[in-house]
């Protein structure tokens, strides 16, 4: 016998109770994708319990068995029979929430030890009932070093992955657009987010239930679900309205996903902050308000007409304006669903006569300029998820589309960048290492497509090439040394490899290699690439060069993406390059190091920039970037007034081990490492896909 209830993180860990992963439970698994994707989660429900303070988001459930003999009077002992992944993600993430509390001295103790001693521990138990939480042996001193405020807390496991993770999300610069704190946040996990706790009877067999829940099976998609509940509502009419409205849908879109992709993109018109996950149940609300077949009959063809209007963007081939087509097969190549619920508003007032096809086309420019600017910027995808949404109902409706967009896209934090933004970032920014590789070659693309090309390019096989090579030959070396000096050129090397200026495409990447310039040219002069031909034209190539191209590239970029309308606003301490190098060394593991220049490589920059930063600039777990030696930097300095500490000793505490003064090279992160560390965090992916 089960008993079911809905509850809350709150309830279920206050008091004196503790729960254990049992031993035929797998250690703890989840990774990055998990983590991602239970923050976006609970930052949206934060924002939204900003105006709706008893708002709840659905999380799964927990199977709870209690353990017989247990302490008596004391402590309530249960098995986590199912549930541990989620479980110990969010206790680590209120331990995170905790750390950064005291850190940035932004709370007062009572928030901070409400966390610690009524919901990450027994306050006034022992070991082995201390932890709230007792995970499964492998991950216990890992998870143990996180509540207990360690040195060696953030380890190079899943369990320390996961903390680093949060502690990085929420050392992020605090975004005007999401007025939350981390206070807000560990409200959001302790009382908004919902579980469905099951609890077993003492004489179940709970290793028979675990082997059960976890078999897989067909589940119904929230369109399948959405699609009975609607013909439910039917009584009379459903085979007319399946044979006249609903199979036409399902033959327009092609696939059950899409269909509930299109009622998620219609929830978002009047709900801009609902989730993929929530799409049946904001619209069954929203349903449950028809009465009669008629309305239900008049709401199926409503949302056939959006499908209509989606299948343009999902083939945009089939557009009849050549302005609006051209718009569409971009922002298709894009491959972001981002933008997806204010295309289709677009589309939706030109169907109902609100704008013309010319102002949808300059609408859809804007919204592609804003996604070129922002990625060669390296903002990337970032709040894109609110903003586009938001749009659909903050447009002014006394303006031409077009122009409201426009405005609305300029104002606030939206990081739509200015053209001086732009070109400073062309000119000096690691474009090869920005966001999504697919999307780098996109925008590569593109620009390739300002050269007027008569000539039809196959993309499919095409690749970026660096023109300096990302590794110096020999040859390569001699010429620029023979330029710029012998001790500039891995400086000069390190900042220009990856910007903009030096990369082309190619479909002969394996035969460009390495090769010096001189036949690098003959190569590119032949390539019916337009760009490659504009690089020929070169008889040499290095630091002068690339900037040259850099400012040529960036003088079309200006012409084709319209800037934002207010081109005289100031973006502050925008530097995305910081807040790249602060989430980078927050997720440095403890018990690991490493140093200014592999840094600089994975940001693409040099090491010098990265030493002034860190020489001038708070940053977390600076003590952890050591010389190429291995050594800590005679320039390091604590910028904290009050710390006398050995950052030696520090690191020493956290399980870094020396020989004399240089730190084991066993345990450097590399810059492979580096690069893993940060695909991991990074928010690369769009939040429905």
């Amino acid at each position: 016998m089960v008993a079911a209830q809905e509850t809350n993180l709150q309830k279920i860990l206050e008091g004196t109770s503790q729960y254990l992963v049992p031993l035929y439970q797998r250690p703890y698994q989840w990774g990055p994708e998990n983590f991602k994707e239970l923050w976006r989660d609970v930052t949206q429900l934060a924002e939204d319990r900003i105006d709706d303070v008893e708002a709840t988001h659905f999380i799964g459930s927990l199977v709870l068995a209690p353990i017989p003999g247990s302490v008596a009077g004391s402590i309530t002992r249960y098995l986590v029979v199912d549930g541990q992944q989620r479980l110990t993600t969010l206790t680590l993430l209120l331990a995170a929430v905790r750390d950064h509390l005291l850190e940035q001295g932004s709370a007062t103790r009572r928030d901070t030890d409400r966390i610690h001693n009524q919901l990450l521990t027994n306050q006034y138990e022992d070991d082995p009932y201390r932890l709230k939480l007792l995970p499964t042996q492998a991950d216990r001193e890992s998870y143990a070093a996180v509540v207990d405020s360690l040195p060696t807390a953030g380890s190079d496991d899943n369990v320390g992955a996961a903390y680093r993770f949060f502690r990085a999300r929420l050392a992020e610069p605090i975004d005007p657009d999401m007025p939350v704190d981390a206070v807000q946040i560990a409200q959001a996990v302790t009382t908004g987010l919902s579980v469905v706790s099951i609890s077993t009877h003492p004489g179940d067999n709970v290793h028979r239930i675990f082997q059960s829940l976890n078999n897989t099976g067909l589940k119904l998609t929230q369109g399948d679900l959405l699609r009975n509940y609607l013909f439910m509502r039917l009584p009379t009419r459903s085979d007319e309205v399946y044979r006249t409205h609903w199979l036409p849908l399902q033959n327009a879109l092609e696939d059950n996903e899409r269909i509930e992709t299109l009622f998620w993109l219609d929830l978002l018109h009047t709900k801009p902050q609902v989730k993929q996950t929530q799409t049946f149940a904001g619209q069954q609300s929203r349903l449950e308000k028809l009465a009669t077949e008629d309305e239900i009959v008049g709401e199926i063809e409503r949302i056939a007409g959006l499908g209509r209007l989606y299948r343009l963007m999902l083939h945009p081939l089939e557009e009849a304006d050549s302005a609006v087509r051209e718009r569409l097969v971009h922002l298709s190549e894009w491959d972001s669903i981002t933008p997806a619920p204010l295309i289709l508003h677009l589309l939706v007032l030109r169907d109902r006569g609100d704008a013309t096809s010319e102002q949808v086309a300059r609408a859809l420019l804007y919204i592609e300029s804003l996604l070129v600017r922002r990625f060669l910027v390296g903002r990337a995808t970032t709040g894109l998820n609110r903003v586009f949404p938001a749009a659909v109902q903050e447009l002014d409706a006394d303006l031409p589309v077009d122009e409201a967009l426009h405005r609305y896209l300029s104002e606030g934090r939206k990081h739509y960048a200015t053209d001086d933004r732009l070109v400073d970032a062309i000119l000096s920014s690691p474009l090869y290492t920005t966001g999504r590789a697919a999307q780098r070659k996109t925008v590569m693309v593109w620009i390739e497509r300002l050269f007027a090309t008569r000539e039809h390019v196959d993309s499919r096989s095409l690749t970026i090439e660096h023109v300096m090579p990302q590794t110096l030959s020999p040859s390569w070396r001699r010429e620029l040394a023979a330029a710029y000096g012998d001790e500039k050129v891995d400086t000069l090397h390190d900042q220009l490899v990856h910007t903009l200026g030096n990369l082309t495409l190619t479909g002969y990447n394996e035969s460009l290699s390495n090769h010096d310039f001189g036949r690098k040219r003959e190569i590119l002069q032949a390539s019916s690439i337009r760009m490659n031909q504009e690089i020929a034209v070169y008889k040499a190539w290095g630091p002068n060069e690339i900037e040259e191209r850099g400012r040529s590239l960036s003088e079309r970029i200006i012409a084709a993406w319209p800037g934002p309308a207010d081109a005289t606003r100031t973006t502050g301490d925008d530097n995305p390059l910081w807040a790249s190098l602060n989430r980078l060394l927050t997720l440095l593991p403890a018990g690991r190091w490493t140093t200014y220049g592999d840094l600089a490589r994975v940001l693409g920059t040099a090491a010098q920039p990265i030493g002034n930063r860190l020489a001038n600039a708070p940053a977390p777990n600076a003590h952890r970037v050591l010389n190429a030696q291995g050594e800590i930097s005679a320039a390091f300095r604590w910028l904290e007034p009050h710390r006398t500490d050995e950052p030696r000793e520090i690191l020493a505490e956290e399980g870094v081990r020396f020989s004399g003064n240089r730190a084991d090279s066993g345990q450097r992160l590399t810059v492979a490492d580096l690069e893993q560390l940060r695909v991991e965090v990074e928010e690369d992916t769009d939040p429905a896909e």
